[in-house]
């Protein structure tokens, strides 16, 4: 009994780890926003674990971070909040202009070019996971990241 109850404690941090380090949050970036009003993060979201859930976000630089969706509607473009986004085992998500992001709302802060914040994001199975995003310019379409290829580009 002892050997057994030994062998559980002494697996029990692996299994803990398991779930945590299957998502990987990389390229995390926002725009150049001035304070009180709204900004944004993109980012990434790698999964080789089983398939888990984006339940929500937060940054101490934003009085609230949701999940949204940007869509086209017959041309007219749309944004409408998230509840929750499923990553699904072994696939990689992008948050990107244009489609999911995270919307941070009543900037405590105003966001310069060059500067990073933290950005932590909650899922269902994982928990909270912290990146920490960089800021590229105003009206920038894609990450401050000195021609560091984005997942699935060619050289």
């Amino acid at each position: 009994m002892y050997r057994f109850l030994a062998t559980v404690l002494i697996l029990l941090p692996v299994v803990a780890l398991a779930d945590s380090s299957a998502i990987k949050v990389e390229q995390a970036w926002s725009r150049a926003a001035i304070a009180g009003h709204e900004g944004v993060v993109y980012l990434t979201i790698a999964n080789s674990g089983p398939t888990d859930t984006l339940t929500g976000a937060s940054t101490p630089v934003a009085a609230m971070a949701d999940l949204h969706e940007t869509t086209n509607d017959n041309g007219v473009m749309k944004m409408r909040p998230v509840q929750s986004l499923q990553i699904t085992t072994g696939k990689t998500v992008s948050l990107a202009p244009q489609g999911y992001h995270i919307m941070l709302m009543n900037l405590k802060q105003t966001l310069k070019e060059g500067d990073s914040f933290p950005i932590t994001l909650t899922f269902q199975k994982a928990g909270k996971i912290t990146a920490t995003a960089k800021v590229a310019k105003a009206g920038a379409g894609s990450p401050p990241m000195g021609g560091m290829p984005m997942p699935g580009s060619k050289p």
